[in-house]
């Protein structure tokens, strides 16, 4: 248990508990814009009563968010801080555009989104929903172009062992950066869609806000039933791009050990890095070269062609990769039966559909941490791919103890807090949406009311 492997383990911790949050807020933000607009359009009460149901839902996972998110900034000075010495010129820059941009346009319409709900008018109230949901998705774009940047990294010079800006075009849009872009924002879209279908199924099993939850689960099996397709291809675009840009990640990814053409895919197994095989494998043959080359007597390299020190760790990758296609496959199924069922007329009444909806509800949650657990270690050896190892990224002389206290305290302080708040969004999500109270329908009608705390915001 040294200082880098503790180091590691800490970064992990924070970043699993970081990015359910903002997978979460990205997709809710959009829904919220979605349901906003419906009821402006429309003028159904049912519209107005989700958002200001969603809209305490949201606030609670943002902050969240954004606490969690400080604490991991923080980790780059005290745990890494010879990777920010090194890559400070280019992902300094990257990371302070996604504050400048993303982060204030956020923080600068989400008080009139929470707060303005009886103060402003119609147009300035959704206006404000569409600049919270715009951030969310500019913070994504930019924090994953870093990360896409440390896997495939382009536009720079190395000098006097710094990573020096050439062309800021070819390191915003690196090579993995659109599929990995792509991959994420769909990816947030679908937990938030699973998370809706699963609340939406727990009221209808409750008999509580029946139309309402209608409304909900077919809003979520609808955006299942095309989102998890198109997902199938981003990821299918995305491995491809792996295949060519980190050989070995793919690899590790199917446990493949020899290179070989017209190889199975690999279903199951147990990979085994001391006798270089997998045992136990359950294989169907040529489907891993046509899914990972799209070509039958395509050509996929062998862990055996990489020295030992260069391989990722298989066994985590190699199962961190199919519980996220499982969890995917879930959900491609829940959007595919769901719509069938919608277009019978009976998804308000299927009660075995809606138990699946409730057991699916963490499927994105799971998805979204297992991709990205296989995308960071996929690449280990290496922090930067190809060019810096993680072992030369840490601090120097780092004491292990210093980083096992902070690491333990961490642990606690988040499991502290963060049951408090997901408590809390239970407590929320079981209680179900509710109607306002009459007089408070816009803020048209009451926008000289005295200040006061509104009815949707969270108390």
């Amino acid at each position: 248990m040294d200082a880098l492997l503790l180091s590691r383990l800490q970064f992990a911790f924070v970043i699993a508990y970081h990015i359910l949050f903002p997978a979460f807020t990205i997709g809710l933000a959009s829904y919220l814009a979605v349901l906003e607009g419906l009821w402006l359009v429309t003028g159904r009460e049912r519209f107005r009563t989700l958002y200001r149901f969603w809209l305490r839902i949201f606030a609670v996972s943002f902050g969240m968010g954004v606490v969690s998110g400080i604490v991991m900034s923080f980790q780059f000075g005290t745990n890494w801080a010879r990777l920010s010495t090194a890559a400070g010129p280019i992902l300094g820059p990257l990371l302070s555009y996604e504050v400048l941009t993303a982060f204030f346009l956020e923080a600068g319409f989400l008080g009139i989104m929470l707060f303005g709900w009886n103060k402003v008018g119609k147009g300035l109230h959704y206006f404000a929903t569409c600049m919270v949901a715009l951030g969310t998705l500019l913070s994504t774009f930019w924090i994953i172009s870093a990360n896409s940047w440390m896997q495939t990294p382009d536009g720079f010079a190395l000098i006097d062992g710094k990573f020096v800006p050439v062309d800021w075009w070819r390191i915003v849009f690196n090579p993995s950066f659109p599929y990995r872009l792509a991959h994420m924002v769909l990816a947030a879209y679908l937990t938030t869609g699973m998370a809706v279908a699963g609340c939406a199924a727990w009221l209808l099993l409750k008999r509580r806000a029946i139309e309402e939850s209608r409304t909900m689960l077919l809003m979520a099996v609808g955006l299942a039933a095309v989102l998890a397709p198109l997902q199938m291809v981003a990821g299918d675009a995305s491995g491809l791009a792996v295949g060519r840009f980190q050989p070995a990640k793919l690899a590790a990814l199917e446990a493949r050990w020899e290179t070989a053409k017209r190889v199975p895919l690999t279903l199951f197994g147990l990979p085994n890095a001391e006798t270089e095989r997998t045992d136990y494998a359950i294989e169907v043959p040529v489907l891993g070269s046509i899914i990972l080359t799209h070509d039958p007597d395509g050509e996929v390299k062998g862990l055996k062609d990489f020295p030992r020190s260069e391989r990722p760790p298989v066994w985590i990758v190699f199962w961190s990769f199919r519980i996220m296609v499982a969890m995917g496959l879930l959900m491609l199924a829940v959007g595919l039966v769901g719509g069938a069922l919608a277009l019978a007329g009976r998804l308000g009444t299927s009660r075995w559909f809606h138990r699946l909806c409730l057991v699916a509800a963490p499927s994105g949650f799971i998805a979204v941490v297992m991709g990205w657990v296989t995308a960071e270690v996929g690449r280990q050896p290496y922090v930067i791919y190809g060019q810096m190892r993680t072992a030369d990224a840490v601090t120097p002389f780092l004491p292990a103890g210093s980083v096992l206290t902070t690491l333990l305290l961490f642990i606690v302080s988040y499991a502290i807090v963060f049951t408090a708040g997901a408590y809390y969004m239970f407590r929320l999500l079981q209680r179900g949406p509710e109607a306002p109270p009459d007089g408070a329908d816009h803020p048209a009608k009451t926008a000289r009311r005295p200040l006061s705390m509104p009815e949707g915001a969270p108390s």
